[in-house]
């Protein structure tokens, strides 16, 4: 390789596309229906098109496809006599009485992966396995949903909240407690039969609000200069660095991607607490914040304890007021397994590879467990799959905001060639953008939730002169070199000599062109078509159907339809889903579990420290800036969350 190369990987391109904003499933009974697809488009493609498996797509079809609704039908005859016996023989641990509530606790941070029995935090699969679960098991009568504040975003909780009217379709009924609650928190709420909080509840359904901070002030007053190049004028991480306040693209994005997800929530409360819509947009710009008021309009069932809404549940179950109201909580029925509440999977089996995180390309001394994406492992999944026989289709299931490029673009031919051997579906949780997207291009047909933060088309590359920083604290640094470009990635005190800045433009255009036009060949359309779409912006996963980036609107219970109907599976036979991410645990997660406060190693810290000695090379990343009320990012402080992204790509 070239030293003008080398030098070129040392920059860290940041291919964002939401610059300032907030950065095992269950089986379907439907009809069979087919499709024909079309073939991709050749015309205006780059030369490496040919050299890529084709594959059908279809693009902004969603009535074409099976919605993979819930059709809850009771166990019986011989299946469910062999589901009686299973619980009467199981083990004395995982037996739960008959009349049992199941009680699940949702807060903070909700994972998109498999957790073992051991790890901490909440897993969406698992709680949409118990959901599933509880919905046939004759032993439990109703859930008891605990919701605190809550850290992720819009389609997890849309996923949730399906779950929830999937459960009530058993005839069962749902409760929930609100000891405090926000926009997200209520948007899972309101779709329980009864919404209960404490007379001391907090309150806050004051709307929804996006910031968009800005560093070029900040930048200066340290003494640093940073030289960029925008490709996308919606690339507004770009302007994070060079400006003080919002232009006028940057401001339309957020803009529209808030009034999508507001005008979502006031349809789906609205319809879940059966008032119109203009109602509660009013009495949202009162500021109500008393439980009181909120009794009195509607908005919660009634002000009670804790304990006193268990006193109800009993009532309610039957269950003598002296006794005991038999419960489990959602840790330990994750043990109960499905087959043990007769629903016994098929012959044919659908692959499930999750990718959740930021991307890397390989794993580093430093990695968690949950440190993200790593493209070699991900690859060797997606290989396995495509070399065995035994899986009739398969889903990817991506939740990421993207990272280094070469390792997105590694996945992505893999995908490729996946999809050339059987069918591929891409199933997008809350964000697939820049790289997770380029994951998801790759696959035969791509579902999303309406809010998924998706698309992310773009490029834009920074360098800092950092020379008066130097002056200011004393540094100095000397370089010798060989080459004409050797200093690129070196010469950090002092801005680039123009020759230098015309390879930095060039080599970020020709990132950008090759992602473009690999987005165009993917989704069969133009060059042309793809670049109205492109340009750096982010768009709500139903935004991306309307504009072909997205295929079908829904959750993982949609993908596996979508799967069955492209693997010529009845949509009424069942299949077994395979989870090929499914952990295994370590000796301190298990350590953890038994409540040993020492092991552990902090995590964010392990993570910064493993983004600053590997992240070498382009990335394709949305940026990590999410605030609480659009995204649920974990850090609440935007100074914090930039200073994290910006370490992470030095």
């Amino acid at each position: 390789m070239s030293g003008t190369g080398t030098a070129i990987r040392r920059f860290h391109y940041t291919c964002t596309a939401l610059s300032s904003i907030l950065s095992s499933p269950p089986l379907t009974r439907q009809s069979q229906q087919y499709y024909p697809t079309r073939s991709p488009l050749s015309s205006h493609l780059p030369r490496y098109a040919s050299s890529v498996p084709k594959q059908p797509f279809v693009g902004g079809d969603d009535h074409h496809y099976p919605t993979g609704d819930f059709d809850f039908k009771p166990i019986t005859g011989w299946k469910k006599f062999i589901a009686n016996l299973k619980m009467l023989t199981a083990l004395p641990w995982t037996r739960i009485r008959h009349g049992t509530v199941l009680t699940i606790k949702l807060r903070g941070q909700i994972s998109d992966q498999l957790k073992t029995r051991f790890s901490p935090g909440l897993s969406l699969p698992q709680i949409c396995d118990n959901f599933f679960k509880a919905a046939y098991d004759p032993r439990i009568s109703a859930i008891y949903l605990h919701i605190d504040i809550l850290n992720c975003g819009w389609a997890k909780l849309e996923e949730i909240r399906r779950q929830i009217m999937n459960f009530r379709k058993s005839g069962k009924f749902i409760v929930a407690y609100v000891p405090s609650c926000r926009e997200k928190e209520y948007y899972i709420a309101c779709a329980c039969e009864e919404i209960y909080a404490p007379p001391s509840a907090y309150f806050s359904l004051f709307g929804l609000a996006v910031q968009a901070p800005f560093l070029r002030g900040v930048l200066e007053n340290l003494g640093i200069e940073p030289e960029v190049e925008r490709i996308g004028k919606y690339k507004s991480v770009g302007d994070q660095l060079t400006r003080k306040t919002m232009s006028e693209d940057h401001h339309e994005m957020l803009t529209t991607l808030l009034d999508n997800i507001y005008t979502n929530w006031l349809d789906k409360v609205s319809s879940a607490r059966g008032k119109k819509r203009e109602d509660i947009e009013n009495f949202i710009n009162e500021g109500v914040y008393q439980v009181e008021r909120l009794k009195e309009e509607g908005f919660i069932s009634d002000i009670i304890y804790d304990d006193e809404v268990i006193a109800r549940l009993k009532k309610r179950l039957q269950v003598k007021t002296d006794k005991n109201l038999p419960m489990v909580d959602n840790r330990k029925y994750c043990g109960v397994r499905k087959s043990t509440v007769g629903l016994s999977g098929g012959k044919e089996l659908i692959a499930i590879i999750r990718a959740s995180g930021s991307i890397r390309r390989i794993e580093s001394p430093l990695s968690s467990r949950s440190s993200g994406i790593i493209g070699e492992k991900l690859i060797g999944k997606i290989r396995r799959v495509r070399e065995s026989n035994k899986y009739k289709a398969a889903i990817i299931r991506i939740d990421s905001p993207g990272g280094d490029a070469l390792a997105s673009d590694l996945m992505w031919r893999e995908i490729r060639l996946l999809a050339a051997s059987k069918p591929v579906i891409a199933s997008m949780s809350d964000v697939a953008a820049s790289g997770g997207y380029y994951m998801a291009m790759g696959a035969g047909v791509i579902v999303a939730e309406s809010l998924t933060l998706t698309g992310s088309i773009g490029v834009v590359t920074a360098k800092f002169n950092l020379g008066k920083l130097y002056e200011k604290i004393g540094f100095n640094k000397e370089i010798i070199s060989r080459g004409r470009y050797a200093e690129l990635g070196a010469a950090e005190q002092r801005s680039l000599r123009s020759d230098e800045a015309e390879l930095f433009s060039k080599s970020a255009q020709h990132a950008y062109k090759q992602f473009r036009d690999k987005a165009a060949l993917s989704r069969s359309m133009s060059v042309d078509k793809m670049e109205e779409v492109a340009q750096g912006r982010v768009w709500t996963g139903k935004d991306a159907a309307s504009l072909g980036l997205v295929d079908a609107i829904g959750g993982l219970s949609r993908a596996v339809a979508i799967a069955k109907l492209k693997a010529n599976i009845p949509q009424d036979r069942q299949v077994t889903v395979v989870e090929l991410s499914r952990p295994s645990p370590t000796l301190p997660e298990i350590l953890s579990g038994l409540g040993n406060s020492v092991v552990g190693v902090d995590r964010t810290l392990n993570e910064l420290l493993q983004d600053l000695t590997f992240s070498h090379g382009v990335q394709a990343r949305m940026d990590g800036i999410m605030f609480e009320k659009l995204e649920g990012y974990p850090y609440a402080n935007p100074i914090l969350a930039l200073i994290k992204d910006y370490l992470s790509s030095l």
